[in-house]
C-alpha cells in the first residue's frame, strides 16, 4: 500500500506541476483571461502557487491528507467547470485537461480509501473547526473552479471542414503559419501588445488571414489600450458572425469570419465611438493590404438581391461562384414586416423567396451574376418555377443602386432582342426595400441536405448545369 501511495502522490504532483508550467510560462489563453479580468499577472501567478502548494503538501506524509483535500477541491471545480464550459466535449486540449483531471480525481479518491482512517480524523476535526478553516476549504474549491475556467483551452476539432470552405484540418495547417492556425482554427489568443497590427496606423484594409475576406478599414480602427487591434465597426455585408461564447467561465460574444469560420476575437460594447462597439481582434487573424495596393476596396463590395423560385436552389448556385462572398436566403418585395416562412408560402405577404448576394465587383461583375441567374432559372414564367407556383416564386431583381438597375434592364433587353428564350422575359426589376433573413434551417439547405428528394431531383440538376456551363467561374475547392 505504501508503494502504491507514493506512486499515486507522485502522479498527482506531476500533473499539477505540468499545469503550473503553463501558468508560469504565460500561456496566451491564461494571459488573455486574466487581462480581461484585470488580474494579470498576479491572479495567474497566484493560482499557479496554489497548485504548487497542493503538490508539495501531497508529497509530504504529515501534510498529505491536507494536500488531498485541496486536490479534491481543485479537481472537483475543474470537472464542473469543464462540463459548464465545454459540455461533454472530450477532444483536443480541452479533452486532455479533462482526462488529466479525472486521473487526479481517481488517484486522490484511491488515496482517501487507503488512508480512510486518517481522513476520518481530519473530517471530524473539520466539523469542529471554526469559520476560518471552513472558509479556507470553500476558497480552495472556488479556486479549483476558477483555475479550470482560466486554463481550459479553446475547443478544437480535428479534420473538421469549415462551413463555407471545404478545407480539412490538414489543409489549414499547410495554408497557415503556426500562429495563424493557433488563433484562427484553435480559437487561441496572442499575448497582449505583441501583435503585428496593435499600433498600425497606415491606410488600408484588414483582411481575414485565413481566406482574404476584407473585414475592416483603417478608419474603423482606434487605440483601445487593451493590447489587441480594436475596431468600432466592420465592413458591411455580413462578413463577421457573432456567437455567444461561455468559455473560460465568462459570457462574451465571439466574432468569426463568415466565409472560413476562422476565430477573430471578441466584440464588446464599451467602444468610445458612436457605435459603442469594440471589435477586439488578434493580429494573427488578420492580414493588411495598404491603400496603395488596393484603393477603395470597400467600394467594390456590392449587394444584389435576386428571386428565381425556391431560394434553396438559388442560394446553392451562387455560393459556388468566384467573387461571391456571402449568400443568404430570405424574403423581400412584400409589405409584411419580419414574415415567417409559413406566412410567405400563403402568397399573401407579397414577398418573394430571395437570396441576398454580397460580391466583390473586382472579381465578378453584375453582368456575370445575371448571366448565371438567367441561365439557371426560367425567367419567362409568371409566378412559377417548375412545380413551385405562387407569387413567392416569381422572377425578380431587387436593385440596390441605379447602376444595378441600368445593368439589369440592359441585360434583359439584350436577351429579349436576341430571342435567347422562346417567350419574353417577365423578370421584375424593382428597387430594393427590405431583406428579411429566412429561418436558420433554410440557410445552406442544399449543402446540409443533399440526399433529400427535392435536392436530388430539383437542385442537383441545376448544380450539374452550373458546373458544366460556368466551370471557369467556380471557386476552387
Amino acid at each position: 500500500m505504501t508503494r502504491l501511495s507514493w506512486i499515486l502522490r507522485i502522479v498527482i504532483a506531476c500533473i499539477y506541476i505540468q499545469t503550473l508550467y503553463f501558468k508560469f510560462t504565460a500561456h496566451p489563453d491564461s494571459v488573455h483571461v486574466f487581462s480581461e479580468l484585470g488580474l494579470e499577472p498576479f491572479g495567474r501567478i497566484g493560482l499557479g502557487l496554489v497548485e504548487l502548494v497542493t503538490s508539495i503538501l501531497i508529497l509530504i506524509p504529515v501534510t498529505m491528507i491536507w494536500g488531498m483535500l485541496l486536490s479534491i477541491g481543485i479537481i472537483s471545480g475543474a470537472v464542473v467547470s469543464h462540463l459548464l464550459v465545454l459540455g461533454l466535449q472530450v477532444s483536443g486540449d480541452g479533452g486532455s485537461l479533462f482526462a488529466l483531471a479525472l486521473v487526479v480525481f481517481a488517484a486522490t479518491s484511491i488515496l482517501f480509501w487507503i488512508y480512510k482512517s486518517e481522513a476520518k480524523q481530519i473530517f471530524s476535526t473539520l466539523k469542529k473547526a471554526d469559520m476560518r478553516i471552513r472558509t479556507c476549504m470553500a476558497l480552495a474549491t472556488f479556486l479549483g473552479l476558477f483555475f479550470q475556467g482560466c486554463s481550459q483551452g479553446s475547443t478544437k476539432t480535428e479534420n473538421k471542414k469549415s462551413s463555407n470552405m471545404e478545407m480539412t484540418d490538414a489543409d489549414w495547417k499547410q495554408k497557415l503559419t503556426s500562429d495563424q492556425y493557433y488563433i484562427l482554427r484553435e480559437k487561441g489568443t496572442e499575448r497582449p501588445f505583441t501583435g503585428e497590427f496593435v499600433f498600425t496606423k497606415d491606410k488600408g484594409t484588414y483582411k481575414c488571414a485565413g481566406c482574404g475576406t476584407a473585414l475592416f478599414t483603417d478608419d474603423m480602427k482606434f487605440d483601445s489600450h487593451c493590447g489587441w487591434p480594436s475596431f468600432d465597426k466592420e465592413i458591411a455585408g455580413g462578413r463577421i458572425i457573432q456567437t455567444n461564447d461561455h468559455s473560460h467561465g465568462m459570457s462574451r460574444t465571439e466574432i468569426t469570419c463568415a466565409k472560413c469560420g476562422g476565430h477573430l476575437g471578441h466584440i464588446f460594447d464599451d467602444g468610445p465611438t458612436e457605435t459603442g462597439a469594440r471589435y477586439c481582434v488578434n493580429s494573427g487573424a488578420l492580414s493588411f493590404e495598404p491603400v496603395a495596393n488596393n484603393e477603395q476596396i470597400a467600394d467594390n463590395i456590392q449587394t444584389i438581391t435576386l428571386a428565381g423560385g425556391c431560394f434553396w436552389c438559388i442560394e446553392a448556385i451562387f455560393e459556388g461562384l468566384k467573387g461571391v462572398e456571402k449568400v443568404e436566403s430570405g424574403y423581400s418585395g412584400g409589405s409584411v414586416q419580419n414574415p415567417s416562412y409559413k406566412q410567405v408560402t400563403t402568397g399573401s405577404t407579397g414577398h418573394a423567396e430571395v437570396v441576398s448576394i454580397t460580391y466583390d465587383a473586382n472579381m465578378i461583375s453584375l453582368e456575370e451574376l445575371l448571366e448565371v441567374f438567367f441561365t439557371l432559372h426560367d425567367p419567362t414564367t409568371i409566378n412559377q418555377q417548375g412545380a413551385d407556383v405562387g407569387t413567392q416564386y416569381r422572377s425578380a431583381i431587387f436593385y440596390h443602386t441605379l447602376a444595378q438597375k441600368a445593368t439589369s434592364e440592359n441585360v434583359i433587353s439584350e436577351l429579349n432582342e436576341h430571342k435567347v428564350f422562346t417567350n419574353p422575359i417577365v423578370t421584375e426589376v424593382t428597387a430594393f426595400s427590405h431583406f428579411y433573413k429566412a429561418e436558420d434551417y433554410h440557410q445552406e439547405y442544399y449543402e446540409l441536405n443533399k440526399e433529400e428528394p427535392y435536392c436530388r431531383m430539383v437542385i442537383k440538376p441545376k448544380m450539374d448545369k452550373l458546373h458544366k456551363v460556368f466551370k471557369d467561374k467556380l471557386k476552387v475547392e
